[in-house]
């Protein structure tokens, strides 16, 4: 039986509903995603695409793709950040406080290199993304 998690943007307009684990949960560092999240980092939960589904107030939800390569998507009641589909991937990361039934359990830093906020956790730290994500693969020290 596979395991289905439910959460709701700030308001509870919006439900989304992820199937079975996370292929990885992380934390980003790049300017994007802190500049979006207002953030000095970005916690994020990766399913595929087809295991992540709007469930109720589909009419409310928002999108903003400022490069196209990611497709960010929030509620237009409240603004609550919920997830970002990757469509050159096939790839929906999660925002981590919104399904509130998945214990975070991060593995990895991503686009370390744009840090601001320097974090000593024993995590690798990637200078971008995996190589077979496009990135060069390269980790930085902590």
């Amino acid at each position: 039986m596979t395991e289905t998690q439910r959460g709701t943007c700030f308001c509870g307009s919006v439900e989304i509903e992820a199937v079975g684990p996370p292929m990885e949960m992380g934390y980003c560092h790049c300017n994007s995603c802190r500049a979006y999240s207002g953030g000095p980092v970005k916690s994020y939960m990766l399913w595929k695409a087809e295991e992540v589904t709007v469930t109720r107030g589909g009419d409310l939800l928002g999108h903003f793709s400022k490069t196209g390569m990611s497709d960010r998507q929030f509620c237009m009641r409240c603004g609550g950040h919920l997830m970002t589909r990757h469509p050159q991937w096939g790839l929906t990361d999660v925002y981590a406080s919104v399904l509130p039934g998945i214990r975070f359990e991060p593995s990895v830093h991503l686009n370390y290199a744009e840090a601001v906020l320097p974090i000593r956790d024993g995590l690798p730290k990637l200078n971008d993304f995996p190589a077979e994500a496009g990135g060069s693969g390269q980790t930085l020290p902590e």
